[in-house]
C-alpha cells in the first residue's frame, strides 16, 4: 500500500521552496527540538537520581550503603523492556546512528527517541556509569530522520538531518555547539558538503539557544585560569597524549569484552541490565568503603542530590570538576583509572542504555590528573598546574577512543572557556589518537559495527566495498588513444569525448601509459611550447598505477587516495599489460549503490527464508567462466555436499530458480549456501566432478 503524502510533503512538492530555504527551516525545528529534549533529558536524570538516592535513604533509612546496589538492580529491571520495545536503545547509540547513515539512508525509527530517552534517565539517574551525550545524539539523530522521512525527502537530505540531529544534541547537552559541528562531520559523516555544513551550524546553535534559555549560559566547569610554564612542557604533555592511548585501548577493550560476555550469555535480554547493575552496585559498594574518600560540592549543572554516590556513578562530572581544578587525592584518581572504564562496561556491556562520551572524559580527567600530580613530584614548579593535566587528559583519552581530536579539543576548549590551553590539547589529543589507532584499528564507536560485519571508514562501508569486484562496475571499452599519436589528436579526442583522461595505448594494443587534460595543459603551460611533432608519449604518464578486474572496489579506492587520482587503468593479472577497462570515481560511487543493495537483498532473503544467521553458514556467489568444466553442465549432474545448496542462478539480469533439468551457461553468476568450509573452493569441487559425456544438447533454462 502506497504511503499516504503529509500535508508538510504535499506543501513541497506543490511550490517547490528554494532547496536551502526548506533545509534551513528543517534544521532551526530540529535543533529547537532536541535541545529542549536534551533539556528535559537532563532534568529527568537529576529527579531519577535524587529520588533513587536521597528519597529512597528518607524513606527506607534502613538499607544504608545497600541502597549503592539496590538502585542500579531495579534500574536494570526497568530497563529491560524498554530495550526490548526499540533494540537500537541498547548501548551507547552512536554506532546505531552511524550503520543508519551508511545502510539505510539515515532512516531511523521513531520510536527510537523515546526508547532511548527514558532508558537512558532510568540508567544514569539510577547510578548507571555513562554518559547522557550518545542518548541524546541519537534522539537528535531519530527526531531529524523522522522529519525527513515524513517529508519524503531523499536518503542525502535525511543523512544531513540526522547530523543536524546529533550536532544539537552535543551542543545543547554540553552547551558546546562548535564541539557539536565538529563531532557531526569527524564521527558520523567523515566530511560535509558545504551546504550541508551550513545546516548542521544552524541546528548546533538552535539548539544552544533553547538549552541556555532554560539551564543558562554557563560553561560546563568552574576552571581556573590555566597556562604554559614553560614551552618544554609540551613535552610532558605529549607523555600524557601517548598513556592516554594506551588507556583508551584499555577501555574499548574491557567494554567490548563485556558485551561479548554478556551477548554470549543465554539469560533473557530483559534480566541482562539487572545483572550489570547488579555487578555495578557491588563495585560502589566495595569502593564506599574505602578509607579517607572525598565527595565534591554538587553544583545545579551537575544535581543537586545531598547524598553522596560513588564517583564512578552517572557521568561523575562532579568529581571531573575536582579533578579539574586540582582538588582529587592522587590515590583516589589512579584508583578510578581503572574502575570508571570497569563500571561503564558492567552499565553498558549488559545492555543498559547510556552514553561513552561522558566515561571517557571522566577516565581522562583523572589519568590527566593522576600524571600531574607525578609530574608536580618531579617538577616542583609546576605544582600549580596539575589541573591543567587533567582537563588535557580529557580531551586525550576521548580522542584515543573516538578518533575525534578536533572533536576532543573544541568540546574541552567550550566546556572549560579556557582558550589558554588550546596548544596542549592539540598535541595531547592527536598523539593519542594516532598513537591509538596504530595500536588498534577500531573506534569505541565503529569496534561494534565491526562485529556486525559493517567497516565503517571515511563514511562507507568497507565490506560493502570489498563485495563489489572492480570487473562489475569498470568501462570494459574506454576511450584509448596510441603512444605516437600526434598532439592535435589527443587535443581532438578530448574535445570530442568531454572526457578528463583516459588510456594510452603502446604496441600490440598494451598498456603504456594515461593521459589528462592537465598532462596537456602542462604541456601548453611549458616555455618555447609547440605542438609540431609533438607525440602523446612527449607529455603522457607512462607506466600508471592499475588494478586487476578481479580485485575489490576498496582497493582501487586505496590506490587512488595517496595522490587523488580520479581514474585507473584495469589491466589482465596475467602480466600481459593487455588493457581490461577503466574505473573512475563515478564507478566507484556506482559500485558502493550495488553493493548497499545486494547487502540489503541477502539480508530480505535471509529473513524471508528465516535462516539462522550463523558464523558457520553462508552465502557465496560465483561466475561460470570459459574454461570452467561445468560451465554447460546440468544441475542434476552436479556432485554438491550435503551440507550445500545451490540458491540462484543470475543471468542476462534476471534470477533464475535451478531445477535439475537447468543447463548452466558461461556468464551465470551462482548463489550457494551452506557450511562455509564446504563452499569456501565449491567453485574448484564442481570443475574436478566427473560429469556424464553423453550431455545431450539442451539448452532449458526453467
Amino acid at each position: 500500500m502506497t504511503p499516504k503524502r503529509s500535508i508538510l510533503s504535499w506543501y513541497i512538492d506543490r511550490f517547490a521552496p528554494p532547496e536551502a530555504l526548506h533545509l534551513l527551516i528543517l534544521a532551526v525545528v530540529i535543533g529547537a527540538s532536541t535541545g529542549l529534549a536534551s533539556v528535559l533529558f537532563i532534568k529527568l536524570i537529576f529527579a531519577i537520581q535524587d529520588f533513587s538516592y536521597d528519597s529512597l535513604h528518607s524513606i527506607f533509612p534502613a538499607i544504608g550503603n545497600w541502597a549503592y546496589v539496590i538502585v542500579p538492580v531495579l534500574g536494570g529491571l526497568l530497563v529491560g523492556p524498554l530495550i526490548l520495545f526499540a533494540q537500537e536503545a541498547k548501548g551507547h547509540g552512536v554506532p546505531e546512528v552511524m550503520q543508519a547513515l551508511i545502510l539505510s539512508g539515515g532512516r531511523i525509527r521513531a520510536r527510537v527517541a523515546v526508547a532511548k530517552i527514558t532508558a537512558s534517565a532510568l540508567c544514569i539517574g539510577t547510578g548507571g556509569s555513562a554518559g547522557r551525550e550518545g542518548p541524546i545524539i541519537q534522539v537528535g539523530s531519530a527526531l531529524g530522520s523522522s522529519m525527513g522521512q515524513i517529508l519524503r525527502l531523499s536518503d542525502e537530505r535525511i543523512r544531513n538531518l540526522v547530523a543536524c540531529g546529533a550536532a544539537a544534541g552535543i551542543a545543547a547537552t554540553f552547551n558546546a555547539p562548535i564541539a557539536g559541528v565538529a563531532f557531526a562531520i569527524e564521527v558520523l559523516m567523515c566530511g560535509l558538503q558545504m551546504r550541508a555544513f551550513s545546516n548542521v551550524v544552524i541546528a548546533a546553535v538552535s539548539a544552544s539557544v533553547v538549552s541556555r534559555s532554560i539551564i543558562g549560559n554557563t560553561s560546563a566547569f568552574q576552571v581556573p585560569a590555566y597556562h604554559l610554564n614553560s614551552p618544554y612542557e609540551i613535552i610532558l604533555y605529549l607523555i600524557l597524549g601517548l598513556v592516554a592511548a594506551l588507556v583508551g585501548i584499555m577501555f574499548m577493550k574491557m567494554l567490548d569484552f563485556s558485551e561479548d560476555i554478556f551477548d554470549d550469555w543465554k539469560a533473557p535480554q530483559i534480566i541482562k541490565p539487572a545483572i550489570g547493575g547488579l555487578l555495578l552496585g557491588l563495585l560502589g559498594l566495595a569502593y564506599m568503603n574505602l578509607p579517607g574518600l572525598e565527595f565534591p560540592a554538587s553544583s545545579v549543572a551537575h544535581g543537586s542530590g545531598t547524598t553522596h554516590i560513588p564517583h564512578m556513578y552517572g557521568a561523575g562530572f562532579p568529581f571531573i570538576e575536582a579533578a579539574i581544578q586540582g582538588r582529587a587525592a592522587l590515590w583516589m584518581l589512579i584508583l578510578l583509572v581503572f574502575l570508571k572504564p570497569l563500571a561503564t562496561s558492567f552499565t553498558l556491556g549488559s545492555g543498559n542504555s547510556g552514553g561513552v562520551f561522558a566515561p571517557s572524559l571522566f577516565t581522562g580527567a583523572v589519568l590527566g590528573g593522576a600524571m600531574g600530580h607525578l609530574f608536580s613530584i618531579w617538577f616542583p614548579s609546576m605544582e600549580g598546574n596539575i589541573g591543567a593535566f587533567a582537563l588535557v587528559g580529557m580531551a586525550a583519552v576521548f580522542s584515543a577512543t573516538a578518533r575525534a581530536p578536533l572533536t576532543a579539543m573544541l568540546i574541552v576548549f567550550e566546556m572549560s572557556n579556557d582558550y589558554l590551553m588550546i596548544l596542549p590539547l592539540m598535541v595531547a589529543g592527536v598523539t593519542a589518537s594516532y598513537f591509538s589507532q596504530w595500536l588498534h584499528p577500531e573506534s569505541i564507536y565503529t569496534m561494534k559495527l565491526a562485529k556486525r560485519g559493517v567497516r565503517f571508514a571515511e563514511g562507507r562501508d568497507m565490506d560493502i566495498m570489498q563485495g563489489v569486484k572492480i570487473s562489475e562496475v569498470m568501462k570494459k571499452h574506454p576511450v584509448t588513444i596510441h603512444k605516437n599519436q600526434h598532439f592535435s589528436d589527443a587535443m581532438a579526442l578530448f574535445q570530442e569525448k568531454n572526457l578528463l583522461g583516459f588510456p594510452v595505448l603502446g604496441d600490440n594494443d598494451t598498456l603504456w601509459g594515461i593521459v589528462t587534460l592537465q598532462d596537456m595543459h602542462r604541456a601548453q603551460s611549458a616555455e618555447g611550447f609547440t605542438s609540431r611533432g609533438l607525440k602523446v608519449s612527449d607529455f603522457a604518464v607512462e607506466d600508471p598505477i592499475t588494478v586487476f578486474p578481479d580485485e575489490p572496489i576498496w582497493l582501487a579506492i586505496q590506490k587512488m587516495s595517496p595522490r587523488d587520482l580520479a581514474r585507473l587503468p584495469v589491466v589482465s593479472r596475467d602480466g600481459s599489460k593487455r588493457l581490461c577497462g577503466l574505473i573512475s570515481r563515478s564507478d566507484i560511487l556506482r559500485a558502493y549503490d550495488v553493493g548497499i543493495v545486494r547487502k540489503q537483498r541477502g539480508k530480505i532473503v535471509e529473513h524471508q527464508v528465516e535462516l539462522r544467521q550463523s558464523k558457520e553458514n553462508g552465502f557465496v556467489e560465483f561466475v561460470l567462466k570459459e574454461e570452467d568444466t561445468c560451465a554447460t553442465a546440468l544441475v542434476k549432474d552436479l556432485t554438491l555436499p550435503e551440507t550445500v545448496n545451490m540458491v540462484s542462478i543470475k543471468r542476462s539480469g534476471q534470477i533464475i530458480i535451478p531445477k535439475g533439468h537447468t543447463r548452466l551457461q558461461i556468464g551465470d553468476v551462482i548463489t550457494v549456501y551452506g557450511r562455509l568450509q564446504d563452499i569456501d573452493g565449491i567453485k574448484d569441487f564442481l570443475n574436478n566432478c566427473v560429469l556424464p559425456t553423453n550431455q545431450p544438447d539442451s539448452t532449458d533454462t526453467r
